[in-house]
């Protein structure tokens, strides 16, 4: 059977909280990284693959890699063009392009088109979402399953919001 990397071969794989990797696969991906090959479990083979990886974490690797917690040479092979995306409740001005993606996405999943009312939308923008983007995601999901109606408003939002409106 065909694994991840195999089936990313000439494409781009992504590798989420690449920073809660533990130590022991580590090692495997930085020898996935340097040698170009994978090799199937079970199998006395290795093939020769070509992937673009892009990984994501919550964590400082930098700071990680001084501790010990993640090994120095897979932060240099993977560090080769850093982005910093700053955490929501930095770049609120994101949260209602955000939840308009979102709406489109359910829609797309077969469900009903909806709508924010004002209100909601200003308690998701008082909102610091410690959860980030995920959070946001499961509010909108939480929402659109509490909604009667095709708009959501505040009382359909988590209790979360309702308890720390005023977080920025």
């Amino acid at each position: 059977k065909k694994g991840l990397f195999e089936s990313a071969d000439g494409g781009t794989i992504f590798l989420d909280e690449i920073g809660e990797l533990p130590f022991s696969l580590q090692v495997k991906l930085l020898r996935v990284l340097q040698e170009h090959e994978i090799r199937r479990i079970g199998d006395s083979r290795t093939k020769k693959i070509d992937v673009r990886v892009l990984a994501a974490t919550s964590k400082d690797l930098s700071e990680e890699v001084k501790k010990g917690n993640f090994r120095d040479d897979l932060f240099y092979r993977i560090n080769v063009v850093p982005m910093h995306l700053p955490p929501l409740r930095e770049r609120k001005s994101d949260i209602p392009l955000l939840v308009e993606h979102l709406f489109e996405t359910s829609t797309a999943e077969g469900h009903e088109h909806f709508g924010i009312s004002k209100a909601a939308l200003d308690m998701m923008m008082a909102y610091s979402w410690p959860g980030n983007v995920r959070e946001l995601q499961s509010a909108i999901r939480f929402a659109l399953v509490k909604s009667k109606g095709k708009m959501i408003h505040p009382e359909h939002l988590p209790q979360e919001l309702w308890d720390h409106p005023k977080k920025s």
